[in-house]
């Protein structure tokens, strides 16, 4: 009887441990990927007006281990734009940190350093929503998934 016991108790943690190894984590809330912008939104009330970026515009961000890397190409600029520093989520927010950048990102950072958006992150898009002192949104940068 004993035997059983220890055999059924064994099984079951070989059964939890199969379990808990073989399951994938949940990645939901995971903005760790490479991203493109896709569009800009314009609130002005409960009215969004949304539009794709032009021809030739690429943003990208890159976001890994609580790091972000950006790059953005403006058709017909000289130079492009980078940023590099840390982020990180909350259930409602997306704070990046930037460290440096190009010398157009460093002369902003003298003011702001720091980029606090309301975050909605699905599977494979999210927007970074800039709200004004009262909390409501004014602006989003949309992205899809590219990696």
């Amino acid at each position: 009887m004993r035997n059983t016991v220890k055999i059924a108790g064994l099984a079951i943690i070989l059964i939890l441990a199969a379990t808990v190894l073989s399951s994938k984590p949940n990645t939901m809330h995971s903005i760790q990927g490479v991203w493109e912008l896709e569009s800009f939104s314009n609130w002005n009330g409960n009215v969004i007006d949304t539009v794709a970026k032009a021809p030739g515009y690429r943003q990208v961000k890159i976001y890994y281990n609580g790091k972000i890397m950006w790059s953005r190409w403006v058709p017909g600029d000289k130079q492009g734009r980078f940023g590099y520093g840390s982020y990180r989520i909350t259930d409602t927010d997306l704070i990046e940190t930037i460290e440096y950048g190009d010398f157009e990102m460093m002369q902003a950072l003298d003011t702001m350093r720091v980029f606090t958006f309301e975050l909605d992150l699905q599977e494979d898009t999210y927007s970074q929503i800039t709200l004004d002192l009262e909390g409501n949104p004014t602006s989003s940068e949309n992205y899809i998934r590219i990696d």
